[in-house]
This record gives structure tokens, sequence and C-alpha cells, in this order.
């Protein structure tokens, strides 16, 4: 049986908002000149042709993890909650064998003993939801930290792509609908994801991590913790849109 540990240690809460991003494109876009009070102005109403909007989508949570900045520190978040996983493994394996004993010899045993081993396997049940739910919590903490850290210095990298593409708008898909109010686009004709992360990947001269055995996990959304288990972490995308 697979550790408990294993289906819940890195599946924790990675919410990412592109606000930085929105802000960053409001302060590039110059406002609306006012007229002056010493230049009357014209009286004539003028029609210009609508110009059609050019827009792009970026699923910016691949683009950061997907970075090498990104997939070097996710490794670094890996490696560095190693014992904390060796901890949670010893600990879920010491809860299973008394489930097991409970199980096998129930029938055995009278009633103080069986109460005894029920209360036992309660308290460490208890003990050990807390331990993960602690260590989802302060991994997903890590995780917004390097999520925040590189979208501050991205961000204005994709407002800065998206002028000089032509583009009006960028929306993130990082969500699929309807936790995101887009419902369907063509990645192969407006996704600009891939580009991004080379460009910036050239800016921060973080050179591509080596790749790990078990790859660099990816937030994926936090799930409750059960007495019998919990669900698997979603596995990371392997291919990024052009």
């Amino acid at each position: 049986m697979k550790s408990k540990f294993l289906r819940v240690l890195l599946a924790v809460a990675a919410t990412f908002t592109f606000s930085a991003l929105a802000q960053t494109g409001s302060a590039a876009t110059p406002s609306s000149p006012v007229a002056s009070s010493a230049t009357p102005a014209s009286t004539t109403p003028t029609t210009t042709a609508p110009v059609p909007g050019k827009v792009g989508t970026i699923n910016i949570q691949d683009a950061i993890f997907g970075s090498n900045e990104g997939q070097r520190d996710m490794q670094a978040l890996q490696k560095k909650y190693e014992p904390k996983q060796a901890e949670l493994k010893n600990s879920n394996d010491e809860l299973e064998g008394l489930k097991k004993q409970l199980s096998t010899q129930q029938d055995k045993l009278n009633e103080d003993a069986l109460a005894t081993l029920r209360k036992q396997i309660e308290s460490k049940q208890k003990t050990f939801d807390r331990s993960v739910q602690d260590a989802q919590e302060e991994i997903g903490n890590q995780q917004q930290d390097i999520a925040s850290r590189i979208l501050q210095k991205m961000a204005p990298l994709v407002v800065k792509y998206a002028q000089e593409n032509g583009y009006t708008m960028i929306v993130d898909t990082s969500k699929p609908w309807p936790q995101s109010p887009v419902l369907w686009w063509n990645p192969d004709a407006v996704d600009i994801t891939k580009n991004v992360v080379e460009a910036y990947n050239v800016q921060s001269g973080v050179a591509a991590p080596a790749a790990s055995g078990a790859g660099t996990a990816k937030p994926a959304a936090p799930r409750p913790s059960t007495g019998t288990g919990a669900a698997k972490p979603a596995a990371p995308k392997t291919e990024t849109p052009k």
C-alpha cells in the first residue's frame, strides 16, 4: 500500500492571481489626454472604424512553474521536505500496522485490549492527519512565495511581449471553465505561454535544471485529508502550448 504522504504531501494549494500583470498593463497604457482650457475641443464629431482586438492567452501557472527558475526552486523545495516525507511515511506505516492488527485480531482480543487498540489508532490517526495538514499548509505557503516572486519579474515581460506583438488583451487560462470565464480558445493560434517562458529563461539567466526521477511537482488544488487516504495530486503537464 502506498504511503498516504506520497498521495497528499505535495497536493497543496497554490492560487495565483494576475493582478500584478493587470496593474503593470494599466501602468503601461497611457491615459486619455485631457483637453486644455486654452485649446477648445472640436465640436465636430469624429467617427473611427473599430479596430479588431487581438486577444492572447497565457497559462500563468504553467509559465511560472515551467520556467527554469520555477523548476529549480520547486526541486529545491521538494528536496527540503524529503526528511518530512520520511517522517510521515514512518508514521503512516505504524498506523497501517495497527489497523491491520485490529482487523486480524479483533475477534481474539478481550474488550479492554480492543478498546485500548482502537483508542491508540484514533489518537495516532488524529496526530497523523494534523501533521499532513501542517505540511500541506507549509509547503503551499512556500509555493506561493516562489510563484509571487517569479510573477513580479515575469509580469512586465508579458506586458512587453503583448505590446510588441499587437495584443490588446491577455487572458489567464490557468483554471478551466467554469472556474475561469474563458470557455474555449485555440492554443495553437493565441497562446503565448511558451514564448513567455522562453523569453523569461533568457532574461533570468537560470539554466535548465537537471531532470529528476520524480519530475518537478506542480501545485494542485487542495483536497481535504481523511482518515482513509487522500486524492493523488494532478500530474504535471509536460507540453506547453505554442
